[in-house]
């Protein structure tokens, strides 16, 4: 009879967690239920080279006033792309209605899933660990929005978005503009999360790529 209970327990909260996910995936790509005023703490992901510069260019013709809080991530191994950003963000000035000035950008690192070179059967435990990594990470910082162009280090963030939606921690806007770089293909990163439904709003840079991935968003080329 106990056994018979645990089953019945067990059934009924994978049947609970089954259509929270189905919830969730159904409710991904509607828009936050948020004023149009009200700022939206963002969570950047960076990626070493091009996929920094993109992501730069990108978040300087944001309206500054509307993404704040912002919060750089990169890997632990990535100084330059946080450095990068730190220059930008000293470009910007923020005053309080007294005069004083805010600070209004964070900086972050993440550990890897996998280095370059680094084998598959030693990057099980990396990648385990980079996902704790992000599970911390996202909770303490509780963005509103997490922002990535094609990185391998978004991979952990947006899953870890996704689950807090799923738990109902808090509800994370996953939107991702796929590199210029990637004219038929998508990167990896963006054919998983393409594919599992994971990101809110997704966004291509060219026409072609859009016809193969009718769900994406064509916005035309951004750099």
């Amino acid at each position: 009879m106990k056994k018979l209970n645990d089953w019945i327990i067990v059934l009924s909260l994978s049947t609970l967690l089954i259509l929270r996910i189905l919830y969730v995936l159904r409710c991904t790509g509607k828009p936050l239920r948020r004023s149009s005023q009200q700022a939206l703490k963002t969570l950047i992901v960076l990626g070493s080279g091009g996929h920094t510069a993109e992501m730069l260019n990108l978040v300087a013709v944001l309206h500054r006033d509307r993404f704040y809080p912002r919060c750089y991530v990169a890997a632990a191994t990535d100084n330059m792309s946080l450095q990068k950003a730190r220059v930008l963000e000293e470009s910007y000035s923020y005053e309080t209605n007294v005069g004083k000035m805010v600070e209004a950008a964070q900086f972050m690192q993440i550990y890897r899933s996998r280095e370059v070179g680094q084998s598959y059967f030693t990057s099980i435990g990396t990648t385990i660990f980079a996902m704790l990594h992000a599970l911390w990470m996202t909770f303490i910082i509780r963005p509103d929005m997490v922002l990535c162009n094609g990185p391998g280090t978004c991979i952990p963030i947006c899953v870890a978005a996704f689950l807090f939606k799923v738990v109902g921690i808090r509800w994370m806007s996953i939107v991702y503009v796929e590199s210029i770089a990637r004219v038929r293909k998508l990167s990896l990163s963006g054919l998983l999360l393409y594919k599992f439904h994971l990101a809110d709003q997704f966004f291509v840079q060219w026409p072609q790529l859009q016809k193969s991935y009718s769900k994406a968003h064509y916005v035309g080329c951004l750099m």
